[in-house]
């Protein structure tokens, strides 16, 4: 590394058609938190970073709360291990993992539309 310079790799979030398009369940629930985060289109990445704090604020939705409760382990699993991959600087393994993020927000979106 650099004296003076670092790099960094960000995940930022890209959503063809805006993140209520994408996950439209998902953002009518988390918009009673947070109205702003979820109009700039939040990341699901950055939304793992901040799952346990958005558990704690979905005290008053109970059926939302215990969706994502049953997935937090493996979220937080697959953070972890996205954040291993770009510091080792393995970004196509780091890719690999969030596609499996993905997937996992496809199934809460899922179970929200049964609630």
């Amino acid at each position: 590394m650099s004296k003076y310079m670092q790099l960094t790799v960000r995940i930022r979030p890209y959503y063809k058609k805006g993140f209520k398009k994408a996950y439209p369940k998902l953002a009518h629930r988390l918009v009673y938190l947070d109205k702003a985060w979820v109009k700039e289109g939040p990341s699901l990445f950055e939304m793992v970073g901040r799952l346990d704090k958005l558990l704690y604020q979905l005290e008053g939705d109970p059926p939302f709360r215990e969706i994502l409760l049953r997935y937090r382990s493996a979220l937080h699993k697959l953070y972890g291990e996205i954040e291993e991959q770009i510091a080792d600087w393995h970004l196509s393994k780091a890719d690999q993992l969030l596609y499996k993020m993905e997937d996992i927000f496809d199934e809460i979106e899922r179970e929200l539309g049964k609630i």
